[in-house]
């Protein structure tokens, strides 16, 4: 058995977590252990971030910060791997000779054959969760093949790759049997899911076919608007176990700006793909991601996206200042000429539109009595979702559970009293 311990540092998306679950259980495979604490370990490895300037500042100073202990001998290696390390590695090298190597997203066997263990292909699909223990990532695909003209995830994560149906069958049912409740499927876009391995969509095949693998609650995230499969919405509205839920990110609505950021959907297919969903499952929860700022981003296309965001009144909504990112289409041929300030005022204005519908909709709540899933329990004090709300991103459900039994990863039924914008008050009434 090997003695070394690590300790990982997990950076970013969802994505990345589940690389980091798959690397951390292959090396506990190999003999490894894991800490806590980067002082209490002999290797260290940083699963980075690359995707706008904040996180890959982040990942920057999370790296220097264990340079500075393998330079004084507190570690005896620093490895990197992840979406910054596979768009800057030579970048990198040059400037942090402490790191002893660098990986990009897809080098798992890479990082045990560096580790001195090797990949145990039997259990290729094995995790150790990073996210409490009743819910969990589903990563059904891998890379991008879009052409977001904001985006270099494609140079970074490579071309769309589906998992097949089987595998991700297999890898749902060890989930299910550790005690997840909660699988929520993503991938840079599920949307795309299917179409490298039999030229058509199969994510709604995928989807039926998870739902009988016991979970209560299965969540779709990350859904590119071009080429959404609509019978996606049917299932969601045929079957208990699918949230009535979807992540769809949609960035902008002025027809120039769409244009620009090559979204292949103007305004009108976009608001007629958002209102067919609505019509097909009424009782959706819409959460969607806008940026303010892109490249010539007028005022009055401004205004076109307050309008919209105000016309469609999304459940659910995060916003982000545009980011002028290397290796783009956007970085090459167009100017970032919005100053950070202009850009920062117009996302707190949409968010201050989005607030104010957040409220009212969560009024709409009080007095119902809806089911929550357990996320922590501080005495009586039990936080949690309802099945509109993912982890991390949504509403957080605070409930009195009294004398009631209630432990993380337990449904309980609970009566909301009182909302916030971006919070739902209530008291349990029992365990589920």
């Amino acid at each position: 058995m090997n003695a070394h311990s690590i300790f990982l540092l997990s950076l970013g998306c969802s994505k990345n977590t589940v690389d980091s679950e798959r690397l951390i259980r292959q090396a506990q495979h190999c003999g490894f252990t894991f800490c806590d604490e980067a002082a209490q370990a002999d290797i260290i490895i940083i699963n980075t971030c690359g995707f706008i300037a904040d996180a890959k500042q982040e990942s920057i100073n999370e790296i220097l910060a264990a340079a500075d202990l393998r330079r004084n001998g507190s570690i005896k290696a620093l490895y990197v791997m992840g979406c910054l390390s596979a768009l800057y590695s030579r970048e990198l090298r040059a400037e942090l000779p402490e790191v002893d190597r660098f990986f990009g997203t897809s080098d798992l066997e890479a990082i045990l054959q560096q580790l001195g263990g090797r990949i145990k292909p039997d259990s290729l699909h094995e995790r150790t969760l990073l996210t409490p223990p009743h819910y969990a990532w589903l990563k059904i695909a891998e890379g991008c093949s879009r052409t977001c003209s904001f985006c270099a995830i494609p140079k970074m994560r490579g071309s769309y790759h589906s998992q097949s149906v089987g595998e991700l069958e297999k890898e749902a049912l060890m989930l299910r049997e550790r005690g997840v409740r909660e699988l929520n499927l993503i991938s840079q876009d599920i949307t795309r899911y299917g179409w490298d391995l039999e030229g058509r969509s199969m994510l709604d095949e995928l989807v039926r076919l998870l739902a009988g693998t016991g979970f209560p609650w299965i969540r779709l995230l990350y859904a590119y608007p071009q080429g959404f499969p609509l019978e996606v919405i049917d299932t969601m509205n045929s079957l208990d176990t699918v949230c009535n839920y979807l992540d769809m990110p949609v960035q902008h609505i002025s027809d120039r700006i769409l244009s620009s950021m090559n979204r292949g959907m103007n305004k009108a297919q976009t608001i007629q793909l958002l209102n067919r969903i609505r019509e097909r499952n009424p009782d959706i929860r819409l959460r969607t991601t806008l940026i303010t700022g892109y490249p010539g981003e007028t005022r009055e296309e401004f205004e076109e996206l307050l309008r919209f965001v105000r016309e469609l009144r999304f459940d659910r909504l995060g916003c982000f200042t545009y980011s002028h990112e290397e290796h783009t289409t956007a970085w090459e041929h167009l100017q970032d000429d919005i100053p950070q300030e202009l850009k920062q005022e117009r996302l707190q204005e949409l968010m201050e539109v989005q607030e104010s519908i957040s409220a009212e909709k969560n009024r709409h709540f009080e007095g119902s009595r809806l089911t929550v899933l357990i996320d922590d329990v501080d005495g009586t004090t039990a936080f949690g979702r309802t099945e509109y709300d993912a982890p991390e991103v949504d509403n957080e459900c605070i409930i009195d559970i009294g004398d009631t039994a209630c432990a993380p990863g337990d449904f309980c039924l609970a009566e909301i009293i009182d909302t916030t914008a971006y919070e739902l008050h209530g008291t349990a009434i029992r365990k589920l």
